[in-house]
């Protein structure tokens, strides 16, 4: 089995609001968006932010972009002005995101997921 990282077969864009964090993960394909729905669910994503993200993580998908969209509760330490973070706003958490490592199934091309 080959292992991509997220970056392989998506961008990503994110932002804050508050004490949460806001990703987006687009595929560049309507397979890689297929693969995305399948790898990419709440429970990985809280893993891969476990250290940053205290509460949970909403999932959304967004077919016509195809994007999926996750909200990660509690993930700036209060957020802005409030916090102790070195980074207490969540533009980097898209790049973070895109760091994380699938198992690419044998029944899909990495050709198929890229543009």
């Amino acid at each position: 089995m080959t292992r991509i990282r997220l970056e392989d077969i998506a961008h990503a864009r994110s932002g804050d609001k508050g004490d949460g964090s806001n990703v987006g993960v687009i595929a560049y394909t309507e397979a890689g968006y297929r693969l995305l729905q399948r790898e990419l669910t709440a429970e990985r994503v809280k893993h891969h932010f476990s250290i940053i993200c205290k509460g949970s993580i909403e999932r959304f998908e967004v077919p016509n972009l195809k994007a999926i969209n996750f909200i990660l509760h509690d993930s700036l330490g209060g957020g802005g002005s409030e916090s102790v973070k070195t980074d207490a706003q969540g533009k980097t958490h898209g790049q973070a995101l895109l760091r994380m490592e699938l198992d690419l199934p044998g029944d899909v091309s990495l050709a198929d997921l890229k543009p």
